[in-house]
């Protein structure tokens, strides 16, 4: 970071830092956050501040977007980027958020060139280079340590998307193995798509097999959710996720036993 970068980051935190009172207000209703140590929190308060102060959060179809709710957004996007570089959110700068699940046009064109006009009931989008919407509802309901996380799933798009579109596949750190993460995802997606064809129910969400995107973000989600499920579903992803987040959920003694 250059000497600009420096006084500009250390001038934000000195003027806008988050009151330790509402920090603490808010990690302690989000469980997935208690397992991080004092240092830990120390970082993460810092990074929600500057993500705070760089990002827009706009209000859509009548919602009512408080600084709590604000807080509770960031500190979750801000645990996937914890040990990542400052920069991990860059190429966009709007949060759009609803009241409830929204709806989304669409159009698809099938193989006989016929056009389909479809309307999705969505509780989160991103989108490349663009926006990031939220349902407030579901966002608020994220971070429970129930496998299920809105925020942390579109988070985990828009870092898959530093390399390009969505695919399951983000820019991995210098020393991880390419190959590697191939095959462990690969697998796994295999895995999960042969079982929610024959009927079982999983325990991970049936979503995960829409396409390898949606498989890295519900993975991302049972990572920090609920981290012993998915490395006794799939441990080699559980290792691959841990690597790229530079974090391993399990090793806490505050982690799900």
């Amino acid at each position: 970071m250059s000497w600009f970068g420096r006084w500009r980051r250390a001038r934000i935190l000195a003027r806008h830092a988050i009151p330790p009172a509402d920090f603490d207000a808010v990690l302690a209703g989000l469980p997935i956050l208690h397992r991080l140590d004092a240092p830990e929190r120390a970082r993460l308060r810092e990074a929600a501040t500057l993500f705070i102060h760089g990002k827009t959060f706009s209000a859509a179809g009548g919602a009512d977007v408080d600084e709590a709710i604000q807080l509770v957004i960031a500190l979750q996007a801000c645990l996937l980027t914890l040990n990542l570089g400052v920069d991990s959110y860059r190429g966009w700068s709007e949060i759009i958020l609803y009241p409830a699940e929204f709806l989304r046009a669409r159009d698809e064109v099938d193989a006989a060139g016929v056009v389909h006009h479809t309307r999705d009931i969505l509780a989160g989008e991103s989108w490349h280079g663009g926006p990031l919407v939220l349902s407030l509802a579901d966002a608020a309901a994220s971070g429970k340590a129930d496998g299920v996380n809105v925020i942390l799933h579109e988070f985990a798009h828009k870092l898959d998307m530093l390399n390009g579109d969505a695919n399951g596949f983000p820019p991995l750190h210098r020393g991880m193995d390419t190959a590697a993460w191939a095959r462990a995802f690969s697998a796994a997606y295999a895995d999960l798509c042969r079982r929610v064809d024959a009927g079982e129910d999983t325990a991970i969400d049936p979503y995960a097999t829409t396409n390898p995107a949606e498989f890295f973000a519900v993975l991302t989600e049972v990572f920090f959710e609920t981290p012993a499920l998915l490395d006794t579903e799939y441990p080699a992803v559980y290792r691959q996720l841990q690597q790229f987040y530079r974090q391993h959920p399990l090793s806490s003694p505050r982690a799900e036993t």
